[in-house]
């Protein structure tokens, strides 16, 4: 199975747009890019026993812990930096040759994703002879 790139990142803020969490909205905490899936903090709580043993392996408390179940990343839309509803994400490259993530809706700009490059020197011309 491969994974898929995802256009969500950690610490974007994002609302649920289908499934038990409709409406809710949160960050992200973590990115699963194998499986295209995401976490959202304090969002899809479950109930989980941890026995003594594996409490003592992992040195936690046993008993009844919460814990952050993932969302399939489908099922999540960023939040609009200017109107805090759900948008799409778009890609633009600058003048300068920056990649911005930017919200469809608005056009608001996200973040840059990779720094435009200086400017490079200028090639060598010498030629290499070739041998056989």
């Amino acid at each position: 199975m491969s994974s898929l790139q995802s256009k969500l990142k950690k610490g974007d803020e994002v609302i649920v747009i289908s499934g038990k969490a409709k409406g809710q909205g949160g960050k992200i905490a973590r990115v699963l890019t194998a499986t295209n899936r995401v976490i959202i903090g304090g969002l899809m709580m479950a109930k989980k026993h941890l026995s003594a043993r594996k409490a003592a392996a992992t040195q936690k408390e046993p008993g009844i812990v919460q814990k952050e179940l993932s969302i399939h990343a489908s099922n999540v839309m960023l939040k609009d930096p200017k109107s805090g509803k759900a948008t799409k994400i778009a890609y633009k490259i600058t003048a300068e040759g920056a990649k911005q993530r930017v919200a469809k809706k608005s056009g608001e700009v996200i973040d840059t994703i990779k720094k435009a490059k200086g400017t490079k020197p200028a090639a060598k011309t010498t030629s290499k002879p070739k041998s056989k």
